[in-house]
């Protein structure tokens, strides 16, 4: 009996087939979405590592405890300015790339 070989596919080819190409507004929309998640889910672990409730991270910050919560759940709706006030308050680094094609622009 002849097995069926299998087709495996990267998660950029699946990204490519169920979102859209890489530049499309569709998959630009997509991609920002979740790096706005993962930003959201590592100030949550970051407050969490340093004890704090989401009500104490907000008087550091200087903002309501319904701020955190949304940041928390996506930072979609923050400003640079809040999300560099959140990580002083945690005293968290925060580090920027930014990459032009295929080349990063670091800062000194």
């Amino acid at each position: 009996m002849k097995t069926k070989e299998v087709k495996t596919y990267s998660l950029s080819e699946m990204k490519d087939k169920y979102i859209g190409k890489d530049g499309t507004t569709v998959r630009d929309e997509y991609e920002y979405e979740l790096s706005m998640d993962v930003l959201g889910k590592m100030i949550k672990s970051a407050r969490q590592e340093r004890k704090l409730t989401q009500e104490e991270l907000g008087r550091l910050v200087g903002v309501q405890k319904a701020q955190i919560s949304k940041l928390e759940s996506s930072a979609n709706s923050a400003t640079i300015d809040t999300i560099l006030k959140v990580f002083k308050a945690l005293k968290a680094d925060i580090n920027f790339n930014v990459k032009l094609e295929d080349n990063f622009i670091k800062l000194a």
